[in-house]
């Protein structure tokens, strides 16, 4: 009997259409697990490149030598630095038309960091709607699987004369599989999008502080003859 109801054995046991079921929920987990650890990652080098930028950025190295480096390095750059490299390469051309109005140099950079900081957040968000998707819909899939499963063992048991619990339970428990695995699936990605929109939220609001505080050495440098420094 107990070889009988071992998971195993349940899901062999288990009806095309619940076994189909069980098959994509586990390529969803699977395909949720490899999300959340590549986000991790991403999120760790994000959050890394960023912090060595502002400590440089804020060591007194010259603007335009980090522009220079940024420009370089471009590939290889974090958010920060990409959006720090397109304000100050929008701010160069506005300056190198001979534009001298303070507000239009101001506004140019400020739009192009806008548009920059934009595609980094979309760019540190990618995948997190996959998880969103999982863990909404994973265990309505389960729950199908599950109902589908449970309709399927009592037409079996139609036919019999004399129903017990012994012939009903392991109808029952195939079916119900469906719902364990759609919840293992939909539990971590639940929880891993909730904390990864957390953090992303803490990398968007650094940026934007980032974004205003540019801005106004950009436009203390207004007075001087180049942006050479802060």
């Amino acid at each position: 009997m107990n070889q009988d109801m071992s998971f195993a054995n349940m899901v062999l046991n288990a009806s095309w259409v619940v076994q189909l079921v069980m098959l994509l929920l586990v390529l969803v987990s699977v395909g949720s697990w490899t999300a959340i650890f590549r986000k991790v990652f991403a999120l760790k080098r994000v959050n890394s490149l960023n912090d060595d930028f502002e400590r440089e950025f804020w060591s007194g190295t010259s603007l335009n030598d980090l522009y220079a480096s940024a420009a370089q390095n471009a590939r290889q750059a974090g958010p920060m630095e990409r959006i720090f490299a397109s304000g100050m390469r929008e701010y160069q051309k506005l300056r190198e038309r001979r534009i001298t109005d303070p507000s239009a140099l101001m506004d140019g950079a400020s739009r192009a960091m806008r548009a920059s900081f934009q595609r980094e957040v979309d760019a540190v968000e990618v995948h997190l709607s996959f998880l969103a998707s999982v863990g909404s819909v994973s265990p309505y899939v389960g729950l199908f699987g599950t109902v589908w499963g449970i309709m399927h063992a009592f037409i079996g048991l139609a036919g019999l004369q004399q129903v017990t619990l012994a012939t009903v339970a392991p109808g029952i428990a195939e079916a119900l599989v469906t719902t364990a695995i759609g919840l293992f699936a939909a539990i971590p990605a639940v929880v891993a999008y909730n904390r990864f929109a957390h953090d992303i939220d803490r990398v968007a609001i650094k940026l934007e502080t980032f974004i205003e505080e540019f801005t106004n050495i950009l436009h203390r440098n207004l007075g001087g003859h180049s942006a050479s420094g802060h």
